[in-house]
């Protein structure tokens, strides 16, 4: 059984040393959150991952959820245990404001599995266990739409229960006919006339659409009122509850909406991904009419960056029980002599190809985790400060960077995934050893919330010309303005120069698609993918210079951490050497243009 230890110190070193996370102490909800009390929420909620949800992952992979006659659904063993000492811990309310029964603490260190803004809990708990991480995810991501567009009868009458984890919460957009363009959705809601409406339709692929682990299952459901015009100006949002609930918040009927089936899938089987059929389920609108994609949008841009750190987290688990088998397994010997003489093989991590494997694992996970970490305080300060020109600085950036770092991370995590695997040879693939799984269940965070073609695209078409270029010109002044001095200085040259030379590639991809997707926008389809991971490549470096930047100091200010220190500048080393180097081959592709790509005709395909 693959085993799983909760990153507290990186994640730790991360917050106070690399990010500063203390001079955010302006912010509401930050004030409280000391390096001690840091410290404590993150011990804890390790141990939470560590001794009660990675248990159950491997048999909740093989048991799988199991849909009744009546509709109902029960999750695997273990899985109701879990979430309730989940809920009765405080993880799920953890960031909710305190009049709705949260502690209103920081985004970045609240409960965030798969809806809502990336944290530090989110990655602990979907390295554990993914498929149950998704359950009180949803819960937070339907919880944040809820806040935000809700009224406040609708908030005082379902967001308590939601934090408290009595009740959950599901996001629900897909139907058969349609996915990433929702303007072709048909599930339709008729006026009740009593201010309520009528939800019919079917949609599919809702994760947590049906369980046994709450007492009742708030969904949020997209569907098209009566009349309205047609694509997606005419979609609204509606609150669906399984039960309805009374105005004092007590349980009523069970509402017209049931679990068609259960859909059978390659990963997370632990999670119920249902077939939901509303026959003429009541339903009440939230927000305004024919806006609902506004209210929903909360809940997939959140959703987008909780996915985001799915692909780390899948990543981080695998790597650490790779790391571990290259530890002891032996085969073969050294190329540069034997290393244990005294036995018959040495382990092969000696290797160099091991090692290759396993050093890209590990300088992807250290700078992905502080660039999801950077992604979360962009998302606090856009939200909590006080200051406009900061909330507005912090919203450009979170809105460039999420399609970067759902896709970059999701594709580069799998990737990893099956490099981890691959550390074990034969045994990876054998169910035993719980790799497999790892490979299985990271393959989704590719395709759900928005698959990763669709990202590129976001990015290119949408966020690059937002507000005439305002956040693509900003970044390259605010990285450039702190790589620039770093040149100078001979212990940060080494990290920073090449970081320079990356930063240069991107603004040639930019630039190339300036002059060349305007006139022929299949220029920017046929760049997009390649410019997503150009950017990403070069953001990781970023995050690197700035490690390697907070290691040196720490080295001087605390020497008794000088060896932890050094690895992470030998793995920032590394990142620059033998994974950096791939913006000039990204900028290459990205310059070969859409010719090629297009002209092949259909009947060759």
């Amino acid at each position: 059984m693959p085993s799983y230890k909760a990153p507290v110190d990186d994640t730790l070193f991360l917050l106070n040393d690399v990010l500063n996370f203390q001079r955010f102490g302006n912010l509401p909800g930050f004030a409280d959150v000391t390096p001690d009390v840091m410290s404590q929420i993150l011990l804890e909620a390790g141990k939470l991952c560590e001794e009660a949800l990675a248990p159950l992952n491997q048999s909740g992979d093989e048991k799988g959820c199991m849909r009744h006659d009546d509709a109902s659904v029960s999750t695997p063993p273990g899985f109701k245990e879990a979430h309730d000492a989940f809920a009765a811990g405080g993880w799920i309310g953890l960031a909710a404001p305190e009049e709705y029964g949260g502690q209103g603490l920081p985004y970045t260190l609240a409960m965030a599995m798969n809806y809502t803004l990336a944290m530090a809990m989110n990655e602990f708990a979907s390295s554990a266990n993914m498929a149950f991480a998704m359950y009180p995810g949803l819960t937070q991501g339907a919880l944040a739409a809820l806040l935000r567009h809700g009224s406040e009868e609708q908030k005082k009458l379902y967001a308590p229960k939601m934090t408290e984890g009595r009740w959950s919460g599901t996001m629900n957009l897909t139907e058969p006919q349609c996915g990433t363009d929702l303007g072709l959705l048909t599930t339709k809601a008729t006026p009740r006339g009593d201010g309520s409406y009528s939800i019919t339709g079917q949609k599919i692929f809702i994760s947590a659409g049906e369980h046994d682990l709450t007492e009742n299952i708030v969904h949020f459901v997209l569907a098209r009122i009566d009349g309205a015009p047609v694509g997606v100006k005419g979609i609204s949002l509606f609150i669906v509850p399984k039960f309805l609930v009374g105005g004092d918040g007590a349980l009523g009927p069970r509402n017209g909406v049931s679990c068609g089936s259960i859909e059978e899938k390659m990963g997370i089987h632990g999670n119920a991904t249902c077939v939901m059929n509303y026959d003429g389920a009541q339903g009440f609108l939230i927000g305004e009419a024919n806006r609902g994609l506004n209210a929903m949008f909360v809940m997939m841009n959140e959703a987008r960056l909780g996915v985001a750190m799915q692909g780390l987290a899948l990543s981080e688990v695998a790597y650490q029980n790779a790391a571990q088998y290259a530890k002891e397994r032996p085969q073969g010997r050294a190329l540069s002599g034997p290393k244990n003489p005294g036995k018959p093989a040495d382990p092969i991590i000696v290797h160099p190809d091991v090692r290759r494997m396993l050093l890209e694992i590990k300088a992807f996970n250290e700078a992905a985790r502080g660039f999801a970490l950077s992604a979360a305080l962009d998302s606090d300060i856009a939200h909590r400060s006080d200051d406009a020109g900061s909330r507005q600085a912090a919203d450009d950036r979170l809105g460039l960077l999420t399609p970067v770092l759902k896709g970059v991370l999701t594709d580069i995590g799998f990737d990893n995934t099956v490099k981890a695997q691959q550390v074990l040879g034969g045994h990876g693939y054998i169910r035993e050893w719980g790799m497999e799984q790892f490979v299985r269940d990271s393959r989704i965070s590719m395709i759900y919330e928005g698959a990763n073609g669709i990202q590129a695209l976001d990015l290119v078409g949408r966020k690059l010309p937002r507000d005439g270029g305002r956040a693509i010109m900003t970044y390259f002044k605010d990285t450039t303005e702190f790589l620039t001095p770093l040149l100078s200085n001979d212990a940060m040259k080494p990290f920073a120069a090449p970081v320079k030379n990356a930063l240069d590639d991107l603004q040639k991809a930019t630039m190339w698609l300036m002059q060349n997707a305007m006139t022929k926008p299949d220029n920017a389809g046929a760049a997009s993918y390649d410019y997503m991971h150009l950017f990403g490549r070069v953001a990781l470096g970023v995050m690197w210079v700035k490690i390697a930047q907070a290691a040196i100091e720490k080295k001087a200010r605390e020497p008794e951490q000088s060896a932890r220190m050094d690895a992470k500048l030998l793995t920032a080393r590394f990142y620059m050497e033998r994974m950096l180097p791939e913006t000039a081959l990204r900028l290459t592709r990205i310059s070969a243009g859409a010719d090629t790509m297009m002209s092949l005709a259909e009947e060759m395909f």
